[in-house]
C-alpha cells in the first residue's frame, strides 16, 4: 500500500473516533444536565421521626408519598403533623411520633391505652377513663411516665360514717378502717372506740361507727332520811302519837365518775361520799293508856283501866227506822251489885265553848257476829253497855277527846272504823233495835277538850 493510501486510511480512522467522542460527550453532558435539572427540581423535606430529625430531597407530591419513600407506617394513634394527602409545595417539615402502649388498671381491671402523650392525665383521657376528685390515682395526674409504668386507678364509692351518733356520707376508695379515718381526718381520743376492726376493709355502702367516750365527775347532794325512834308513853291514850323530837334530814355529798357515750350516760360509779350534815333522829311517843267511860245523868267520866288487846268493835251499819221507845229499867235491890245503865234518850244540854261543827252520824252495836266488842282504845263495850262511846276519824276528832253530840250527849271518842273518814262519826248503842232506829243523821258536835 502506498504511503498516501495509508495516510488516507489513518485520517478516516481518526475522524471516526473523534465523532464517537463528540457524541459521547454530548450524551454525557445531556445526562449531567438532565440529572442536574432533576436534582434541582427536588423539594427539601425535613422529617422529625420519634424525636430524630432528617433532611431529604424528594419529588414526592404528598406527605403520604414522603412517608412511603421513608418506609414509615403511620398508626391511628400516632402523631402526624400533616395529613397524608397534604401537597408538598416547596420545602416542608413533617413531624411524626409513634404512639406507645400504656397499661392502666381500674379497680384491678387492666386496660391498654395507645398515645404519644406521656402525662398520666393525658393517658387516662386517651383511655376514656373519667376520674373524679374522690378517686385515687397513682402516679399523680400531673406526673410523666414511660410505657413501663402501670397507672392504677381506684374509683371512689359512698360510705356512711357515724361519728358521735351523727351520720355523714363520704367518699372513699378501698382501704382499711384505720386508713379511712386518717383519710377523713377523724381523730380518736384515748377513750373513743370504733365498732369495726381497724384492719377491716371499707367496702361500698358500708358503715364506720365511731363512739365518742368521755368520763366526767358529777357531784350531787342527797338528803339522808332521819331515823324514827318510838317510845311507849302511858300518859297518852292508846292509838295516839306525839312527836317528842322532830327529825331533820341530813345531807351527804356524793362524787360520781360518770361514763358517757355519744353524750349519753351509760355508767355511774360512786367514788367518794362525804357527810355534810348529820340527820337528826325523830322521837315519837306512842300512847299505851286505855280508858273506860261511865255515864251518869248524861255525863261521861274517864277512868283508867288495865290495858287490853286493841281491837275494833266491828261496827255494823244499819238502815234508818223509827226509834223505839226505851224500856224501863227495874231498880236493883239495895244491896245488889250496881249494873251500868244504858244510854238514855234524853241527852245532856249543849255545853258552852268547844270546837263546833256538823258531822254525818250513824250508829253501831258491839253484838254483831264476829265482833270482839273491844274498841281501838281498849274499851270493852260488851262489858260496859251503858257507856257513851263514838267512833271517829282521829285526824278530825282526836282519840280520847271528850265530845258533846247533839241528841246523844257527852261521850268519849274511843273507837275508829274503816268507813269513818272525815266529818263522820258512829254512835255506840247497847242494842240493835236502837241502832237500827237511829239510821243516818246530820248532827252538831263539840270537842270539849
Amino acid at each position: 500500500m502506498t504511503k498516501e493510501a495509508n495516510n488516507t486510511k489513518t485520517n478516516k480512522s481518526f475522524n471516526g473516533k473523534s465523532m464517537a467522542v463528540s457524541i459521547a460527550t454530548v450524551l454525557l453532558f445531556a445526562a449531567v444536565l438532565a440529572f442536574a435539572i432533576f436534582e434541582g427540581t427536588k423539594n427539601t423535606v425535613t422529617i422529625t421521626a420519634n424525636g430524630e430529625t432528617e433532611e431529604i430531597r424528594t419529588h414526592a407530591e404528598t406527605v403520604g408519598d414522603v412517608l412511603d419513600e421513608q418506609a414509615i407506617e403511620v398508626g391511628k394513634d400516632d402523631f402526624l403533623s400533616h395529613s397524608a394527602d397534604t401537597k408538598i409545595d416547596g420545602d416542608a417539615a413533617i413531624e411524626w411520633d409513634e404512639a406507645e402502649q400504656y397499661t392502666v388498671t381500674v379497680d384491678g381491671e387492666a386496660r391498654s391505652a395507645w398515645t404519644t402523650e406521656n402525662t398520666v392525665s393525658a393517658i387516662l383521657e386517651k383511655a376514656e377513663i373519667e376520674v373524679t376528685k374522690y378517686d385515687e390515682v397513682s402516679p399523680a395526674l400531673d406526673e410523666t411516665v414511660d410505657e413501663d409504668t402501670v397507672i392504677d386507678v381506684e374509683k371512689a364509692y359512698e360510705v356512711t360514717i357515724v361519728d358521735g351518733g351523727k351520720d355523714k356520707k363520704v367518699w372513699s376508695t378501698s382501704t382499711t378502717v384505720a386508713d379511712f379515718l386518717k383519710q377523713h381526718s377523724i381523730e380518736l381520743s384515748k377513750l373513743d372506740r370504733v365498732e369495726q376492726d381497724m384492719d377491716e376493709l371499707v367496702l361500698p355502702n358500708s358503715k364506720v361507727e365511731v363512739v365518742r367516750v368521755e368520763k366526767v365527775t358529777d357531784v350531787v347532794e342527797d338528803a339522808v332520811k332521819y331515823a324514827v325512834e318510838t317510845r311507849k308513853d302511858s300518859s297518852l291514850l292508846k292509838g295516839s302519837e306525839k312527836i317528842v323530837q322532830k327529825g331533820q334530814n341530813g345531807l351527804v355529798k356524793k362524787t360520781y365518775e360518770v361514763v358517757k357515750e355519744n353524750g349519753k350516760e351509760v355508767k355511774r360509779e360512786l367514788k367518794k361520799e362525804k357527810v355534810v350534815k348529820e340527820p337528826k333522829q325523830q322521837i315519837l311517843a306512842v300512847g299505851t293508856k286505855t280508858v273506860v267511860a261511865s255515864v251518869s245523868r248524861g255525863t261521861a267520866k274517864k277512868e283508867t283501866a288495865t290495858p287490853v288487846k286493841q281491837a275494833s268493835a266491828q261496827k255494823e251499819a244499819v238502815p234508818a227506822k223509827k226509834a223505839a221507845a226505851p224500856k224501863a229499867v227495874a231498880k236493883a235491890p239495895e244491896k245488889a251489885k250496881a249494873v251500868p245503865q244504858p244510854a238514855k234518850k234524853e241527852a245532856a244540854s249543849e255545853p258552852s265553848g268547844g270546837k263546833e261543827f256538823y258531822v254525818s252520824a250513824t250508829a253501831y252495836t258491839a253484838s254483831c257476829t264476829g265482833c270482839s266488842g273491844i274498841t281501838a282504845t281498849g274499851i270493852n263495850l260488851k262489858a260496859n253497855p251503858g257507856l257513851k262511846v263514838i267512833a271517829v276519824d282521829p285526824r278530825v276528832i282526836p282519840l280520847g277527846s271528850k265530845v258533846w253530840v247533839e241528841g246523844y250527849g257527852n261521850a268519849i271518842a274511843g273507837d275508829t272504823g274503816g268507813a269513818i273518814k272525815g266529818n263522820k262519826i258512829d254512835l255506840f248503842m247497847p242494842n240493835r233495835s236502837d241502832a237500827i232506829a237511829f239510821g243516818r243523821k246530820q248532827l252538831k258536835v263539840k270537842i270539849l277538850n
